[in-house]
This record gives structure tokens, C-alpha cells and sequence, in this order.
């Protein structure tokens, strides 16, 4: 116990509080300043891997797995970080990938920028609070001319090149920019497939992901149908059917048991007999009923012995055991089945659907997949990745996710800004202008949320190996000049600046976002005036 409750002679009860050798404590500027600093470490470990020409971070888990990855919100969720300040920045790129799913380094690098003009103005004598409103307040105006700088970009199931065109933006800082255009091109089509226009929604359920180490990146695709990482559960069962009823079911092939702890004893050759006699009645009895409501394949959420696996294939009966709840629960809305939980519930009714069903094998490894295609139900679709090894498998996951979400905020939304910083510039330009007219205190946090917003287009020049300051003032210029909000910066160093001539777009939804939660988050962060830190006894 940590105090000690008494009373004085006039019976007043006080407490007398041990001395706190066990606590720290940090107040004022002092706590502020070292947030920042937490805060401002964390954002420049992702800020080489902003843009096209970004450097990818290669991170080693406690157990020994490697990820290479320039995906922010990857390498933040992968960084064993104490700090609290800095899980906060873990957060806001968590957050980021959660609502919008990119723009996820772009959003911790604004944040540090912000938390670094902050410092210098904490050091001039401003008030936390008047810092923070500021920065609200030209986070506003920021916004509202995102509102008036964006384009819209017509699209229609037949027209998808703008989709496509945004897809391919996304993928340009990630490892499969060797096939760019193929995996745009597959981002599209997987969330055309799956989405409902009418209420410009997209569930992203319907989309799995599969991968599989070998071959090469361009080998990807994207199947109409279900792949399912199992094989046919008896080498001779035929590796093709064509028009295929399936019945899925979660129920095991095997003789019922009692639910309560039994033991059975047989003491003579008869009762062995007898027992295997009804066993093997049983798995008759269960083929049968499978093969009575029509079914010509099923697939079982559970495993059967090798008495069973025979028996299917004496009955001319293709199985899959061993299928996992979601491949089931994906399977049963690819082909329109129900999962039935007994065999006594099978009917006609209850069979899923098919085209054709086919096991595909990889190379010369005994590696089997179920490919199941032109299924009833034609909104599930799979992406079928393959890479050299598994990082690579796994970071083309990420980027083909990250692409999918893009083409999803088009769907929601089809207002786009210009890449290469454009938009960040256009908007730093106009907070600027608006701070010269406000009288009070909060210009000067007006013009370093303007300052802190040229970080973006200085880091992408850093990053590409251009200039960033001349770089920055060049592009900046151009704007004031020509009044072409579209010109950024050329990570490319095609010779043109202008982004909408490169196609280089940004959802507007995504970079609305990165501006609110990285201003809410330094807010947040400034507010914060005290830190008390209890240490265990064992520090």
C-alpha cells in the first residue's frame, strides 16, 4: 500500500502519502517538447518510403519473419513501439488504412511535419491552445479548397480507364510496379465485379486473396470463382468436373458418437465384426443420401478416414476435406448453396452450383488447388497471386489491397486531386494567403500549417533524388504564375510537371482524410501538458 490513512488528536482523518521515488513526472513545455520528439522519430522512420521512388524498410519479427514492405501502415503496425506518443502515430496510420486503405505514409509524414512547426512556434512563446486553433482552422481552409481543386472522373462499367488510371497511381511506390498495368487492371475488375452501383457499396468479403510462391509476378490473376488452397481428397478421383452440384457440408463422415465420454469394450471376433459391419452401413447410408439429392462432389468442413475416401470413390463421389470456416462460408455464396449440418437436411434445394471444378498443380511439387469457376452466384471473385518467394507473395497482397481500396473511394466517391504533392501545394499556397488577412495570434500557426504541408512535396523530391528546396520553389511558382493547381512534383523525371498529363490522381476522399486526422491528432498531442509515470518495482 502506497498510503496510510490517520486521524490528528482532534480526530480529523488525514492521509499520509509515502515518498514517490517509484513515480516520474514530466509537466508543461517539457512534456510537449518530448512528445513531439517521440512523435517526430516515428514519422522520419516511414518518411523514405513517401512516393514512387520510395525506399522499402525490411522488418525482422520477434519469431524470425521477414516483411519488406514501403506500406506505412504495415511498417507501423510491425514496429515493436513503447512509446505512447508514437502508438498514437501507429494509430492514426491504422485508422487511415481502415477507412480509406492508402495514403497511409503520406498521412504519419504530416503529422511529424506538423509536430515539428509546432516545436518552433512553442518556442516563440505561443500557447499550445492557440497553436492547435490555428491549425484547425487551416485545416479548414485546406479542405474547403480540396472541395474547389478537385476533378471528376466520369467512369462506367464500360469505361474504366480512369479507375484504372487511379489504380495504377496507387500501385507506383509499391514492389509490383513491374506489372503495373496487369494488377490496375485486376484491382478493377475484382471490385467491379463485387459492386452493387446502386448503392455504391463494394464488400470486400466477396474478394479473397490467395497466394502462392512460385512462378513470377505475372503469372497473377483474377478468377470468377473460388480457389481453395486443399486437393481432392483420393489421388484417383477425377481432377475435373463439369457441371457440378455441390453439397457443402459442415457435418463429419463418420459414424455418430455420443456427445458424453463413452468406452466401448468388444471382447469377442463377433462384436468386431458387427461394429465394422455398422460403420461401414453407416458411411453407405451417408453416400447415399449425398447422392440422392443430386450432388456429384461435396465438400466437407471435416476430415474422413481412408474406409470413407474409398467408399466416395467406389460411388463415383469427388470430395474436399479439411475446408475451412470462411473458404465454406465464401464457397456457399460463390455457388449459391446452403451449408447443411446434417446429412438427414440434404435436398436438392441445398446444392451449390458450378461450372466446372478443377484441381490445378504447381510445378514439379505435389502442391494442389481447388479452382472452382462460372459459379452460380458470379459477384465472388478470387485474386490468385504468385511471386518468387513469400515476401514478395505477401507485399503484392498488400498493394493489390491498397489499389482495390483506391478504385472502392472512386466508386464512393469519383472526386479526384492531383498527385505528385499538387494538391498539397495548391492548398499551402492558399493558407498562406488566408493567414496574411487574420489579425490575430493564429497566423503564425496558419503559416506553419502551410509550411508543414510543403514537407510532402520536399520529401517526394528527396525521395526521387531531385532538389527538394528548388524543386519545391520552382513547382510553387509555376502555380502562382500559371494557375494550373495540377502541377507537382516529377518523381518520375519525365519532364512534365503537370500531373493531370501524367495521370497521376488522388481520391479526394483519401487526402480529405489525411488532413483532418493528422491535424486532429497533433491537436491531441499538444493538449497534453502533463505525464505521470508509475514504474513497476522490478525498473
Amino acid at each position: 500500500m502506497s498510503a496510510i490513512y490517520t486521524t490528528d488528536e482532534y480526530g480529523r482523518p488525514f492521509i499520509i502519502v509515502r515518498e514517490q521515488d517509484k513515480k516520474s513526472r514530466k509537466s508543461g513545455i517539457e512534456a510537449t517538447k518530448s512528445h513531439i520528439m517521440a512523435a517526430k522519430t516515428v514519422a522520419n522512420i516511414v518518411r523514405t518510403s513517401l512516393g514512387p521512388r520510395g525506399l522499402d524498410k525490411i522488418l525482422i519479427s520477434p519469431d524470425g519473419d521477414i516483411t519488406i514492405s514501403n506500406d506505412g501502415a504495415t511498417i507501423m503496425s510491425q514496429m515493436a513501439i513503447e512509446n505512447q506518443i508514437g502508438k498514437l502515430l501507429v494509430e492514426l496510420s491504422k485508422s487511415q488504412d481502415d477507412e480509406i486503405g492508402d495514403g497511409t505514409t503520406g498521412i504519419v509524414v504530416l503529422a511529424g511535419a506538423l509536430l515539428e512547426q509546432a516545436e518552433e512556434l512553442l518556442d516563440r512563446g505561443i500557447h499550445p491552445i492557440r497553436i492547435s486553433d490555428g491549425f484547425e482552422r487551416a485545416c479548414k481552409i485546406a479542405v474547403a479548397h480540396l472541395d474547389k481543386v478537385s476533378d471528376v472522373i466520369p467512369w462506367s462499367k464500360d469505361d474504366t480507364s480512369d479507375l484504372f488510371k487511379c489504380a495504377k497511381t496507387s500501385l507506383g511506390s509499391k514492389i509490383v510496379n513491374k506489372c503495373h498495368d496487369q494488377f490496375a487492371q485486376i484491382a478493377v475488375d475484382a471490385i467491379l465485379a463485387v459492386a452493387d452501383l446502386e448503392r455504391k457499396d463494394v464488400d470486400f468479403e466477396l474478394i479473397k486473396v490467395e497466394g502462392k510462391v512460385g512462378g513470377e509476378l505475372a503469372d497473377t490473376a483474377l478468377v470468377h470463382g473460388v480457389i481453395i488452397d486443399k486437393d481432392f481428397s483420393h489421388p484417383q478421383m477425377p481432377k475435373e468436373i463439369k457441371d457440378a452440384k455441390i453439397a457443402i457440408l459442415t457435418c463429419p463422415f463418420e459414424p455418430p458418437k455420443p456427445k458424453t465420454k463413452h468406452k466401448l469394450e468388444i471382447t469377442t471376433v463377433k462384436e468386431f465384426e458387427e461394429l465394422q459391419k455398422y460403420e461401414r452401413e453407416t458411411f453407405e447410408t451417408m453416400v447415399r443420401q449425398v447422392k440422392e439429392c443430386g450432388a456429384n462432389i461435396v465438400a466437407c468442413q471435416w476430415g474422413f478416414d481412408d474406409e470413407a475416401n474409398s467408399l466416395l470413390l467406389q460411388h463415383k463421389l469427388p470430395a474436399i476435406r479439411w475446408v475451412g470456416g470462411p473458404e465454406i462460408e465464401l464457397l456457399a455464396i460463390a455457388t449459391n448453396g446452403r451449408i447443411v449440418p446434417r446429412f438427414e437436411d440434404l435436398s436438392k434445394e441445398k446444392l451449390g452450383s458450378a461450372g466446372t471444378i478443377r484441381e490445378m498443380s504447381f510445378g514439379t511439387t505435389n502442391d494442389n488447388m481447388i479452382v472452382v469457376e462460372h459459379c452460380a452466384n458470379s459477384k465472388a471473385v478470387t485474386v490468385f497471386v504468385r511471386g518468387g518467394n513469400k515476401m514478395i507473395v505477401d507485399e503484392a497482397k498488400r498493394s493489390l489491397h491498397d489499389a482495390m481500396c483506391v478504385v472502392r473511394n472512386l466508386i464512393v466517391d469519383n472526386r479526384v486531386v492531383y498527385g505528385g504533392a499538387a494538391a498539397e501545394i495548391s492548398c499551402s499556397i492558399a493558407v498562406e494567403k488566408e493567414a496574411d488577412q487574420v489579425s490575430s495570434i493564429e497566423q503564425y500557426a496558419m503559416r506553419s500549417f502551410a509550411r508543414a504541408l510543403d514537407v510532402i512535396p520536399m520529401t517526394l523530391a528527396e525521395n526521387s533524388g531531385l532538389p527538394p528546396i528548388e524543386t519545391l520553389s520552382y513547382v510553387k511558382s509555376q502555380q502562382i504564375k500559371q494557375g494550373v493547381w495540377s502541377l507537382g512534383v516529377d518523381c518520375m523525371d519525365t519532364g512534365i510537371n503537370d500531373m493531370k498529363e501524367q495521370f497521376v490522381f488522388d481520391p479526394l476522399i483519401s487526402k480529405r482524410q489525411q488532413f483532418l486526422l493528422a491535424t486532429q491528432l497533433v491537436k491531441m498531442i499538444l493538449k497534453i501538458d502533463d505525464v505521470i509515470v508509475h514504474r513497476n518495482d522490478e525498473q
